[in-house]
């Protein structure tokens, strides 16, 4: 069998031409062929990363049935060093879809490089739909490609579908365009979609805000006091009686603009969610990276994100009373179990750690806008301001 693996330097693409990454489509397309026509079956290993374990000392290995990674390397945890291989065979069916499903995504990759053009993973999923079936099909391959490749998604003119937003006291321009968030502090603008066009940052702010979701109370607070505000949906994208989905859970873009503007103004950063499992997990979302996209977290992850709130210590603390409480579901009690034996929690944040402890042995949860019942007010111009000038944040 043949051993297809391109051996280069983590990153390096960053600095080279699109035609090098279309070279590269065609090289590894090519080498499959050969095998085929050669009579040899090919083996693609591709490195798999982790931006967690469940072992507070960093050290993990899995057992897995599924796929033939018997050979899978344990190392200590780490956000940049890839975990092991995972060996692709023709020779097992679940691995000749999933390399037939790389193949097709690679090829509309080659064509969006060549023409210079950029879609949507979405827009990718509905050129074989009935092949793909599930947008996770192509999701997986697009990962694979990038591991493969040793680049971003961005690299291979894949955008997200952008959700962001962002409002407050910045001004910067994207491909022409001018965003002046200055002149208009309360008004929410999208957040681009391509954040490596983003240019001529100006602002005047003294931190960020990160919020879960975009509402009238932050709408205010970005009026009334000097910050940049951003998030990942609006209130009104948002049904909480329903299940989270992905929504407030924030996307490439949104993770790439955050990065973009912290490591051009070093500003403070905090993080605003609702005191919930989800809530807790969009955090760490921001501030480590998500495990599906692990290989990239180096590029996405923010570790200067400090959490304000909304705390479960925040519930005897402001006296909330019942009404504004809802009781944590089974489905979120194992969630947030699950959550506590992340590593970075013991690891970094033991603070963390110790909220969602708390969290649990509480069995309850509330939104940030249950803050405001003892004022409209409450969360914009005591709750937030009193935190960050007390350094009341973790």
């Amino acid at each position: 069998m043949a051993y297809i693996s391109l051996n280069c330097e983590f990153r390096v693409f960053n600095v080279l031409p699109l035609v090098v990454f279309c070279a590269l489509c065609v090289d590894f397309t090519r080498t499959l062929l050969r095998d085929l026509c050669n009579g040899r079956l090919p083996s693609v290993y591709i490195d798999r990363f982790r931006n967690h374990c469940s072992d507070a000392s960093g050290s993990w290995f899995d057992s897995f049935t599924d796929l033939t990674l018997s050979n899978f390397i344990s190392t200590c945890c780490s956000f940049d060093l890839a975990k092991g291989k995972e060996i692709l065979t023709l020779q097992r069916e679940c691995h000749a879809r999933r390399l037939d499903a790389l193949l097709r995504v690679l090829l509309v990759v080659q064509q969006l490089l060549q023409e210079n053009r950029h879609e949507s993973k979405r827009d990718i999923y509905y050129i074989y739909p009935a092949f793909f079936q599930e947008q996770s099909v192509v999701d997986r391959a697009i990962n694979d490609i990038c591991i493969i490749l040793q680049c971003s998604r961005h690299h291979l003119n894949v955008v997200s579908v952008g959700k962001g937003l962002v409002m407050g006291w910045l001004r910067f321009s994207e491909a022409g365009r001018k965003f002046d968030c200055i002149n208009n502090p309360n008004t929410v603008y999208p957040i681009p979609v391509h954040v490596e066009e983003v240019k001529d940052i100006i602002s005047v702010a003294d931190y960020v805000l990160i919020v879960e979701k975009e509402s009238e109370g932050t709408a205010a607070l970005s009026s009334q006091f000097s910050i940049i505000s951003v998030s990942a949906s609006s209130a009104e994208s948002l049904d909480l009686s329903l299940n989270h989905d992905g929504r407030g859970y924030p996307d490439v873009s949104t993770r790439r603009f955050l990065q973009l503007l912290i490591g051009k103004l070093r500003l403070p950063v905090y993080g605003l969610v609702d005191c919930d499992p989800h809530g807790f997990d969009i955090l760490t979302t921001y501030r480590f990276g998500s495990m599906q996209m692990a290989y990239d977290a180096k590029f996405l992850r923010l570790p200067e994100v400090r959490w304000i709130g909304a705390f479960p210590s925040d519930l005897e603390k402001f006296s909330l009373p019942p009404q504004c409480l809802l009781p944590l579901t089974t489905e979120e009690k194992a969630k947030t179990e699950a959550m506590l034996q992340r590593c970075y929690l013991l690891r970094e944040v033991p603070q963390w750690r110790s909220e969602v402890e708390l969290l649990l042995q509480k069995g309850v949860k509330f939104e940030i806008e249950a803050l405001s019942v003892h004022s409209i007010s409450f969360l914009t111009e005591e709750y937030i301001p009193s935190k960050i000038q007390a350094g009341l944040y973790i």
